[in-house]
């Protein structure tokens, strides 16, 4: 399903009427910008946004939303100078992210760790890669699972990228150049063009990457022209195409020493220059309709198809730092491997949606299905350092002398089935889902949230080297409910509970063996009470406390090789936020999150009572701007995080950091903006991310960043 599936996909979307096509969370009603936007999400004022469609599939409040959400706006994006995923979550109260060996974005939700809980516009997303925000409107963090309206996955919640979109009876540009202190620049473009009925919006990107660690380098760009039309009787039609390519080098930072992050190390890459890298791309098209079949019943429609390939190839530290009692030279084990992965995505949604009332009683009824079809490739091929030897793990790993630069010995990258954990799959997962949601008003005071999901999940894997096929089918119902008090219609108080699941061949679905397929999917429960309040009507304010329960998981059987579903896991926390604008010219978003995440019954990986891996249990985000004149602004911000371990194996800790950035912003003239951002002001040395005991990431050093921003 290539090219040919490609065109056969767009001609589909060409050919078959509005009301007939799949869709997900789409909201096209006419926005706050001058023209008619085709795709519009939301209203947007600064930090401060008013509404969501990513909760509900449909246009509701934040406010009347039983579920934590945290919002980063374009404009918070832009202030902060945000270039990653991972910069974008520490300003999210109960996420952080993890190191993701260097070659994609990695995090975790509640607790919860996630390579694959990431969606554009309401489809899925989760292919691993590093993702930007070039075409990006804002960015919606939904904590907690909720499998109603997003499927399988999501334990801890998703993150969902809402892309800008066309805006027709309206032309205009944008361009934007920024570079860092440490040589990294990037040039970033957005041209909106009117063409009557239509308009085609094109963002597009470039960027050359460096950072402060010896040896890294790469270069990343993306373009995605997007076209859009307005027809008779208000049916909205989208077609889009993205094409992403992103090439780098692979670095999964320094080892540990007596649990603790190695220090005197700070740039040194344990890694080999030239085969350290990691290629990806992608091209996807994204096809979107809407049209009102009444007054109160309206379709809206969906379809993906997505082309990814990528690989990584790395050489890294596989143990701690030893250091010899006698002499006090200091070892560390090395290893390396190369794993190559091709994807390919097609989903398909579709809603209707009925406004009306029963009774003296408002609803919203939301009715919809999915159809999804992904097939994977996969291989992993071990580094062997005497090729010539027996394959064996022996010689899969080297002992080497700690020094700067570090030198690894050459090794050899061996294909087949022999050479110990090798690995070659190909899987084909399907999933048929069917969904009904009420949101019930009761009077001015009450909402009510109700929904159902049914999901049919096959998964089939071919271990090509084994010469085994393995298969599992799933029967998932997913409920959600949520009560939400409204005090006041600025204010409310919510309860909620919410479901999802995750195969037990895990997010990536890229293994699956014999006892795996014998048992269910892991099961993640979410209990939620909260307080929202929209103090003004450009300042909200939210409170969540929560209980989440992972169950299901995997545990050591009584019989030798065998394992059982007797393991679990508990979040449970608080988190705090306030955004938007204090007065006229203050904006400010802060949060914090107290989390407490722990293993309550025996699994595979840990005992009872072990602390989950990259929890810290405190985490304060504050970011402000300030403008002090019409054409100068200045912004402050600051990050603390606890110390959390790299692991469950609760052996090695990174430890607490706090940085502090700053931000100056001036209007050179109407139409050009010019800002520097300066990270960790105080130069402190920290640890900030991490993939296990003996890969972790250094912080920067203060690092400046410059942009001109030009408006046309």
């Amino acid at each position: 399903m290539r090219a040919s599936t490609l065109l056969a996909t767009t001609a589909l979307f060409l050919a078959v009427p509005a009301h007939a096509l799949p869709s997900d969370d789409i909201d096209m009603a006419a926005g706050p910008q001058t023209g008619t936007e085709i795709i519009v999400t939301g209203k947007i004022e600064g930090y401060r946004t008013e509404q969501t469609s990513s909760a509900t599939k449909t246009k509701t409040p934040l406010v009347d939303v039983p579920q934590a959400i945290t919002v980063l706006t374009r404009e918070q994006i832009d202030d902060q100078a945000i270039r990653s995923v991972a910069d974008l979550v520490r300003f999210v109260p109960g996420v952080s992210a993890g190191q993701g060996e260097g070659n994609r974005d990695q995090i975790t939700l509640r607790g919860n760790n996630s390579t694959a809980d990431f969606f554009v516009d309401g489809l899925r997303d989760d292919i691993q890669y590093f993702r930007g925000f070039y075409n990006v409107d804002r960015v919606e963090v939904l904590k907690g699972p909720n499998a109603t309206i997003f499927g399988r996955g999501g334990g801890g919640g998703v993150v969902n990228r809402v892309s800008k979109g066309p805006i027709i009876g309206s032309t205009s540009a944008t361009a934007e150049a920024t570079g860092d202190t440490f040589g990294s620049w990037a040039v970033t473009g957005d041209v909106n063009v009117d063409l009557g009925a239509a308009a085609l919006r094109l963002n597009g990107f470039y960027e050359e990457l460096d950072s402060h660690r010896d040896f890294y380098e790469g270069a990343r760009y993306a373009i995605n022209p997007v076209i859009g039309t307005e027809l008779a009787g208000g049916i909205k039609l989208q077609l889009g195409y993205e094409h992403v390519s992103d090439v780098r080098v692979t670095d999964r930072g320094v080892p540990s020493l007596a649990g603790r992050p190695l220090t005197g190390f700070r740039d040194t890459f344990f890694g080999v220059p030239g085969i350290n890298r990691s290629p990806f791309e992608a091209n996807v098209v994204r096809a979107r309709a809407e049209a009102p079949l009444t007054d109160h019943l309206t379709v809206n429609a969906q379809l993906l198809y997505g082309d990814y390939n990528k690989s990584y190839a790395n050489a890294f530290p596989a143990t701690a730092v030893s250091v010899n009692p006698i002499t006090g030279a200091r070892t560390l084990g090395v290893e390396a491997y190369d794993d190559l992965t091709q994807r390919e995505n097609f989903i398909a949604q579709g809603n209707a949606e009925w406004r009306g009332s029963t009774g003296g009683i408002d609803h919203v009824v939301l009715f919809g299905g999915e159809y999804t079809r992904q097939d994977s490739g996969n291989e992993r091929r071990n580094g062997f350092f005497n090729p010539a030897a027996p394959l064996s793990a022996a010689n899969r790993r080297a002992t080497v002398s700690l020094s700067d630069p570090f030198v690894i010995p050459p090794f050899t990258f061996v294909a087949g089935a022999a050479g110990n954990s090798n690995r070659q799959t190909r899987s084909t997962l399907t999933q048929g889902s069917v969904y009904l949601q009420d949101q019930i008003s009761i009077g001015d005071h009450v909402d009510v949230i109700a929904g159902l999901r049914y999901d049919r999940i096959d998964l089939a894997v071919n271990d090509v080297f084994a010469g085994q096929q393995f298969q599992r089918s799933d029967d998932l119902w997913s409920p959600r409910f949520g009560l939400v008090l409204k005090p006041a219609a600025n204010a409310s108080l919510y309860g909620s509970y919410t479901r999802s699941y995750l195969p037990q061949s895990g997010d990536q679905f890229l293994s699956l063996t014999a006892s795996l397929a014998a048992l269910v999917p892991e099961r993640f429960d979410n209990y939620e009470i909260g307080v929202k309040w929209d103090v003004t009507p450009a300042l909200q304010t939210t409170l969540a406390i929560y209980q989440l329960d992972r169950t299901n998981t995997r545990a050591t059987g009584p019989t030798p090789g065998t394992v059982v579903l007797t393991g679990a896991q508990r979040s449970k926390g608080v988190e705090f936020g306030v955004t938007g604008n204090l007065t006229k010219r203050w904006q400010t978003s802060l949060g914090y999150a107290y989390t407490e995440a722990e293993i309550t019954a025996t699994t595979v990986n840990a005992p009872q009572g072990r602390q989950v891996a990259q929890v810290p249990r405190h985490q304060f985000s504050l970011w402000n701007r300030y403008q002090l004149l019409d054409r100068l602004g200045v912004g402050v911000g600051l990050y603390h995080q606890a110390d959390q371990f790299t692991t469950i194996s609760n052996a090695v800790t990174l430890p607490a950091y706090t940085r502090l950035d700053l931000a100056l912003f001036v209007k050179l003239t109407d139409k050009i903006d010019a800002q520097v951002n300066v990270e960790n002001v105080t130069n402190t040395t920290y640890f900030p991310v991490a993939h296990n005991d003996v890969n972790i990431s250094t912080g920067a050093p203060t690092n400046a960043r410059f942009t001109l921003r030009a408006r046309f």
